[in-house]
């Protein structure tokens, strides 16, 4: 980095409105075309403009500390924000992925639980929560599906079918063991 960078990077960090925008200007190509290249084989490539954004604000998140961390003698500062460009859609892609799929999404037929608890099965006294005894006894003695027990409730359909499933989770692990 020749003197003049160094003396622009200096000022952008000391808070310069102009400096930041130079740096924009000047390296947002670089970080365009970093995010683009990993999200465009991944099919994401629509998000590129989000991701990039993103790299802006890591970069002067907490008073630019990411920026301050870059060191002119390991590298060139457009190969430093091709790495951290690269991470960020690498992130963003990883994030995506481990995203469960939207259940508000899906038909509630497909969210159906079938009951398989026999009528006679004793559950232990404090193994359930209050909230997922009630959830049971909505949906299975009194027939309602999530919707109309979480209005009841008054919570979210999704309340009702995560608190459904934990509560089922429960029982399989506790009957298990016996």
């Amino acid at each position: 980095m020749d003197m003049e960078d160094h003396a622009e990077l200096s000022r952008l960090l000391a808070g310069e409105k102009q400096s930041w925008d130079r740096f924009v200007a000047r390296y947002a190509a670089v970080i365009y075309a970093a995010v683009h290249r990993r999200l465009i084989p991944a099919g994401r490539g629509e998000e590129a403009d989000d991701v990039a954004q993103d790299v802006f604000l890591r970069l002067c998140a907490r008073d630019f500390h990411l920026l301050r961390t870059y060191d002119s003698d390991k590298a060139k500062l457009s190969t430093w924000l091709t790495v951290i460009s690269t991470s960020a859609a690498i992130d963003h892609l990883r994030r995506q992925k481990a995203r469960p799929q939207d259940l508000d999404s899906l038909p509630e037929a497909a969210l159906a639980v079938e009951p398989v608890l026999p009528t006679m099965l004793k559950i232990p006294t404090g193994l359930l929560s209050p909230r997922q005894a009630l959830v049971l006894e909505l949906l299975y003695r009194r027939d309602m599906d999530p919707a109309e027990a979480g209005d009841l409730m008054g919570v979210d359909a999704q309340t009702v079918r995560s608190t459904h499933h934990k509560a089922l989770t429960k029982l399989r692990a506790h009957f298990r063991e016996e």
